[in-house]
């Protein structure tokens, strides 16, 4: 087929805008276009009509006529084809169809055209390339600018914390010459009340110890003020950043004072980039930390392919004169039967059958270690039993005419014992397409550009949020695109049901306060 133009034209044959596609001077187009309604069938259905020249391909468009001129020998049906795409981007574009909202988004049209016909040929595209192509957005391009936010934030307040630390170091010198101090009077000089340039050699004050830096983004010190101090005659380049930036500017790493190594108490917790948005638990002198990691992978029809569930509870005692405890589990509110398999330490007791779980040592004289933890107790399940899966996935692609897809995914929590934080459900897409996504949705969504996927992220699930939904449309007709989904998360609580009801001393049966820290992290979590 040979498009020679697609024109928008008023019923008298008036163009409003067109686009020609072959070498044609303007005056032979407004030729073609004012015979055009001179030609027109009455009392027909018909949308072409053919003269001795060309053939006018034409839909009504309100009080216009959207028209493609094409030659005699192009094929009929797919000019029909085009000419619906060029109708549907129309009214996509344009609220009405009226000659100003046309001449309105006049620029647009022509450059939706051009998208669709070039040179004369139909481009082998639909309407959500042709829209995704309009948009002229890169992905790439947007996470960059982020990251590149991301770091200018963080940079500025690092700077802002050695500025900080700097005009301390200023005070503290000052101090010293006001007290007549070793690194006072031979060098500062104009009197403590005035300004004094900190000397180029010093006595840096001691940085005080810390356990563990202070994000940057934590921090918020104030602007360094005044033209702040000079170290030596000459500026350096760092001082010079600390001038143009006006005292956001800091020093540098290796311009900062190293601050005394110390040794950093270990905390009974998982580390940040495991534990996510878990709130923190404060240990009391009795802490058990419970531990679980979850491998699953589901079946897309339904049903349940395998599913490990490992933990571990570790006992932390800090307080010698509670090292002679004994611990009671609670009654699990999810029983799952005898695939769940405990296994205790060799010094602590088997489970009795028929009575409460007891965690105690064999010997009731010994106590359990002092400052250090202990694994008291590991269970495991393997099996395939969908009613034990925490968060169900239901993932639905529905392939569309027009070569689009449309997809449907749910999640749900089915264990109320667990509440789900920091939920990423990663849909992958297929090649070179990119998703538009309808607003009525839970949680957030972005485009992860390093596997070409649609991650889904919720904050949190629990039993008042235990569901949710997410719809969008990508080009591709191929349902096993979007497979394999992949899941993860990290959940407060125990799938197993391992939680300590009490802990009391074994001399006198006194209970004795307690804290626990319960989490569930996943190894791996898919849909196949």
């Amino acid at each position: 087929m040979v498009v020679l133009a697609a024109s928008i034209c008023t019923k008298a044959g008036k163009a409003v805008i067109s686009r020609q596609f072959r070498d044609m001077t303007r005056a032979r187009i407004e030729s073609l276009l004012a015979s055009f309604p001179k030609v027109i069938p009455t009392g027909t259905q018909h949308t072409s009509v053919e003269t001795a020249d060309v053939r006018y391909v034409y839909q009504p468009l309100e009080d216009l006529y959207i028209i493609l001129i094409t030659n005699k020998a192009s094929n009929i049906l797919q000019d029909i084809e085009t000419l619906h795409l060029f109708a549907r981007v129309v009214s996509d574009m344009c609220r009405s169809a009226d000659q100003r909202e046309i001449l309105k988004n006049a620029f647009e049209l022509l450059e939706a055209f051009d998208e669709i016909v070039s040179l004369g040929y139909r481009e082998p595209v639909n309407f959500m390339q042709v829209r995704n192509f309009l948009e002229m957005e890169s992905h790439e391009e947007k996470i960059q600018e982020i990251i590149a936010r991301n770091k200018e934030a963080e940079a500025k307040e690092e700077l802002k914390r050695r500025a900080k630390q700097l005009e301390m170091q200023r005070r503290e010198q000052q101090r010293r010459a006001a007290a007549g101090g070793p690194s006072g009077g031979s060098y500062l000089g104009g009197g403590v009340t005035g300004y004094s340039p900190v000397p180029q050699r010093y006595d840096a004050p001691p940085t005080p110890i810390r356990t563990a830096s202070p994000a940057p983004s934590s921090l918020r010190a104030p602007a360094f003020k005044g033209s702040g101090m000079k170290l030596g005659s000459k500026k350096n380049k760092q001082s010079e950043l600390l001038d143009a930036l006006g005292g956001e500017a800091l020093l540098s790493e290796d311009m900062s004072v190293p601050s005394t190594p110390s040794a950093v108490t270990p905390e009974p917790t998982l580390p940040k980039d495991e534990r996510g948005s878990l709130p923190v638990v404060t240990p009391e002198s009795v802490h058990a930390v419970v531990r679980e990691t979850i491998n699953l992978e589901l079946v897309r029809d339904g049903g349940l392919n395998s599913m490990e569930l490992k933990g571990d509870l570790n006992l932390q005692i800090t307080d010698a004169s509670l090292a002679r405890v004994k611990l009671t589990l609670a009654e699990p509110t999810t029983t799952f039967g005898p695939e769940l398999q405990f296994k205790q330490h060799p010094n602590v007791g088997k489970f009795a059958a028929n009575k409460e779980r007891v965690i105690a040592l064999k010997d009731p004289s010994r106590g359990f270690p002092v400052g250090q933890s202990l694994a008291v107790l590991k269970w495991r399940y393997a099996g395939k039993d969908e009613a034990y899966v925490p968060l169900s996935i239901n993932c639905w692609p529905t392939p569309s005419n027009d070569g689009t897809c449309d997809v449907n995914i749910e999640y749900e929590l089915e264990n109320d014992s667990v509440t789900l934080h920091d939920v990423v459900i990663s849909i992958p897409l297929p090649p070179g397409s990119y998703p538009t996504v309808t607003p009525s949705h839970t949680g957030e969504w972005t485009l992860n550009s390093s596997s070409h996927a649609l991650d889904w992220v919720i904050g949190r699930v629990d039993a008042d949020t235990r569901s949710g939904t997410l719809e969008f449309s990508v080009g591709g007709d191929d349902p096993g695109a979007f497979f394999p989904v992949k899941v993860s998360f990290v959940g407060q609580g125990s799938m197993a049901g391992v939680h300590i009801a009490s802990v009391t001393r074994v001399d006198n049966g006194e209970e004795v306060v307690f804290s626990e820290d319960a989490s569930v992290t996943v190894d791996s979590y898919s849909v196949v």
